[in-house]
């Protein structure tokens, strides 16, 4: 074999050995998966970290100094307010509904609750029936169907508020409804004011708020629906905490009686 022949066999082995380095490339769909595949990685990230941020994201809504209730699932209010579920047992609570409940307050009549606390502690409150007929009906049909009875106040934040009235707990219950919004002119400029939380869903069906301090900067987005007549003291000592574990433990609503003058 002459020189010129061999030279050409290692030019022939050199580019055949290159080849047999390079990536295969298969035909058809899994060329494009092979093509793609990187693309498929970046998207199983994503997802992954949208599953675990969507809690992290709720969580920081839940303690959001905007008292708030979050329920995705909750479809809008219907004229009617009947239980999902029932129970042959009087002493079972009702803590889910498909609606808001109907307009049903008497006119003429002034309305008040009396929220008593586990330790026998006792908060009257004048509810606001003209300025927040929403509002405090709601309330009243909550309450006259003992719904806070055994719940919370779950987020107490030091001269700001103390939110309760969720079923579960954590800043994110509801009774199975959103309300319709009302507004008054009623200035959030003391202590002592009851107002509706919200979230970026809506008003909540269930959580409340009384107000520790002046809180100017909510009036606008929160209504007025009540005032502490007495037990404003009672109201200053509710434990302060932030809803989940390692936190002291919640303050206990009794429960809250309406009455009727």
């Amino acid at each position: 074999m002459g020189r010129r022949d061999r030279r050409s066999n290692r030019s022939e082995r050199r580019q055949s050995g290159k080849t047999s380095n390079e990536e295969i490339q298969f035909p058809g769909a899994m060329g494009w998966l092979q093509k793609n595949m990187k693309w498929f990685f970046v998207a199983g990230i994503v997802l992954l970290v949208a599953s675990l941020g969507a809690p992290i994201f709720m969580s920081a809504l839940g303690s959001d100094p905007d008292p708030q209730a979050v329920d995705k699932n909750a479809s809008e209010a219907t004229v009617t307010s009947s239980p999902t579920s029932s129970s042959v047992d009087t002493d079972v609570i009702t803590r889910r509904y498909q609606s808001a409940p109907p307009l049903a307050l008497t006119e003429g009549t002034e309305y008040q609750a009396l929220i008593t606390l586990q330790d026998g502690d006792q908060i009257l409150i004048d509810l606001l029936s003209e300025e927040s007929p929403i509002y405090v009906n709601n309330f009243v049909f909550l309450a006259s169907n003992d719904f806070f009875n055994g719940l919370t106040f779950h987020r107490v934040i030091e001269g700001f508020v103390a939110q309760g009235g969720d079923p579960d707990g954590t800043g994110l219950g509801g009774p199975g409804y959103w309300l319709e919004e009302e507004w008054n002119d009623i200035y959030l400029d003391r202590a002592g004011l009851v107002s509706m939380a919200k979230s970026v869903y809506g008003v909540s069906g269930s959580q409340f708020f009384i107000t520790l301090g002046p809180t100017p900067w909510l009036t606008g987005d929160f209504t007025v629906f009540g005032r502490v007549a007495d037990g404003m003291d009672v109201v200053q000592k509710i434990q302060i905490r932030e809803p989940g574990a390692g936190q002291p433990p919640a303050e206990v609503i009794e429960s809250i009686t309406i009455i009727e003058n």
